[in-house]
């Protein structure tokens, strides 16, 4: 029997999550509730808006049961504000916004610009093959600083990361559910089935 693999369905880009794991064979189970979250193996963070999700996983009382599952190895992918939730620290976050400290990085949120900065580039990405990724950054984060057991997936021109994996968990700045590419998605399964 596959996994179950969950989508935070709180805010932000779950229809596509859902849509890249229906392609892979699978059926995403969406997380709002803490019972919800008891079904799933693993957990998919989206993209959307990092305090206003901070916010709504206290107000549905989530914040606490999904701190001690990924405490305890739960795997997880976070991409743009799910890599902010995921985080250790956030450089510019709102005094009340909530981390996970689930992979030691720090991250710096819009660090490319407001949202007419968006802007799409393709990566090398060596843990998923040899052919580039497109990658789309929307307000994007970007990481400052990454801890010993962090593993660098791929920068961007400058050199900062932009991906990241730690254990079970892996953060992209860029939203791969954007783009028709599903190797971020297969990478996460790999390292759940594992």
């Amino acid at each position: 029997m596959p996994p179950a693999i969950g989508i935070l369905a709180l805010q932000g880009a779950v229809d596509l999550h859902a849509i890249a794991l229906s392609r892979l064979g699978l059926e995403a189970v969406l997380v709002r509730t803490p019972a919800q979250l008891d079904t799933v193996d693993a957990l998919i963070l989206p993209g959307g808006e990092s305090s206003a999700m901070s916010k709504l996983l206290v107000i549905n009382g989530l914040l606490e049961p999904l701190r001690a599952r990924l405490h305890v190895g739960m795997p997880a992918l976070g991409t743009c504000a799910g890599m902010i939730l995921l985080a250790t620290g956030v450089l510019d976050g709102r005094p009340d916004q909530q981390s996970f400290s689930a992979i030691d990085i720090d991250v710096r949120r819009n660090a490319f610009g407001r949202q007419n900065d968006s802007f799409e580039t393709d990566l090398e990405l060596a843990a998923i093959g040899e052919a580039p990724i497109h990658a789309v950054f929307i307000r994007a984060p970007v990481v400052e600083r990454t801890g010993p057991e962090v593993e660098v997936l791929a920068t961007i021109d400058d050199g900062r990361p932009v991906a990241c994996r730690q254990g079970g968990v892996i953060v992209t700045s860029f939203h791969p559910e954007l783009a028709d590419d599903l190797r971020v998605h297969q990478l996460f399964l790999a390292g759940v089935a594992a």
